[in-house]
């Protein structure tokens, strides 16, 4: 049964859009908190890392084109996504002859879950050691959600290894303390523990603004509540806290003004996602993720960027309107 699950769940994480197996099938084991037992579409890596002096390991995918084109991307995930779900873009830059790697960073995914914080830095400076492993000395970087300001600090730190700047519905656009007052990490930690699956699917759809079907968000949900019975879940729910605290207390906003690279921002219309938001003062909350006119005034102060908004899309915006997507990646890198 479990070698049919993964066969089934291979073969729904290539296809575009996602399809999706019943995240409910009885009698299953349960994923370790690293998602060992939930199947990835390419080989996966491990490169041991450091960070405050702790010994990790950071998962990658290194998925070459068929006919390669001398050019690599580096894929960066969002928060509440394994890197899985990039399948469909890293098959349309495999066949313009992208070479594509795809970290889990750290905390996320099939990566170690550390005992300490999360820090972009730290996240930073594993994503350079994975391109100095791998050899790779320039990079274009095609982010998604909390990956968008992982990509805006390596932007920064590292304009050198940054040939292009691909910001696809990313998160921190604004900073978020000037609408949330500080939570503290146990509360955030009680309340991600009693969330359902049912709640989770409801949060996902509400705060992304989603237009895929139902069975198609059900890997996501999945790859987070099968992993509540493993022994070690307790670690990787104060790993996923730590990323919520840090994308609130290492806004980028205040960088991306800054940035010199080529920069496309990607934006579906309708995503209006906000980190924080329901914590807000509600005479505050509807200032906050006006994401897609977030985009176009940045794009305007910055130096080579440009904003594109694709109506009648959510926060997956490359799942729902692959085609377009597409269109504007592949256009935009080929400049």
């Amino acid at each position: 049964m479990i070698r049919i699950l993964r066969a089934a769940l291979a073969a729904a994480l290539l296809a575009s859009p996602l399809t999706a197996y019943a995240a409910d099938a009885p009698q299953r084991e349960p994923y370790g908190i690293a998602l060992e037992g939930f199947a990835y579409p390419y080989p996966v890596h491990l490169l041991p890392v450091v960070n405050d002096g702790e010994q990790l390991s950071m998962a990658y995918m290194d998925v070459a084109p068929a006919q390669p084109n001398g050019r690599t991307v580096v894929l960066l995930h969002g928060r509440n996504f394994p890197s899985s779900y990039w399948a469909p873009v890293i098959k349309m830059l495999n066949d313009a002859g992208y070479r594509v790697v795809v970290p889990d960073q750290v905390g996320f995914g099939k990566s170690s879950k550390p005992a300490g914080e999360l820090h972009f830095d730290n996240l930073a400076r594993n994503t350079i050691a994975l391109l100095d492993h791998l050899k790779i000395d320039k990079a274009d970087v095609v982010a998604h959600s909390l990956g968008g300001m992982l990509g805006v600090r390596i932007a920064r730190a590292y304009p050198d290894r940054v040939a292009h700047l691909v910001l696809t519905a990313p998160i921190g656009l604004e900073d978020y303390r000037l609408y949330v007052p500080p939570t503290p990490t146990e509360k955030i930690v009680e309340t991600e523990d009693k969330l359902t699956a049912d709640g989770y699917r409801k949060q996902l759809l509400t705060n992304y603004a989603i237009k895929l079907p139902g069975d198609a968000i059900t890997p996501f949900i999945d790859a987070r509540f099968n992993i509540k019975g493993s022994p070690d879940y307790p670690r990787w729910l104060r790993a996923f806290v730590s990323s919520g605290q840090m994308i609130y207390r290492e806004p980028v906003a205040h960088e991306i003004p800054l940035i010199t690279e080529p920069t496309l921002f990607i934006m579906g219309a309708d995503d209006h996602n906000a980190p924080g938001r329901p914590n807000a003062p509600e005479a505050l909350r509807p200032r906050m993720g006006q994401n897609a006119e977030l985009a176009k005034a940045f794009a305007a102060k910055m130096p080579n960027a440009r904003a594109e908004v694709i109506p009648d899309t959510g926060h997956l915006v490359f799942l729902e309107a692959p085609e377009k997507y597409k269109e504007l990646v592949l256009g935009f890198l080929g400049r």
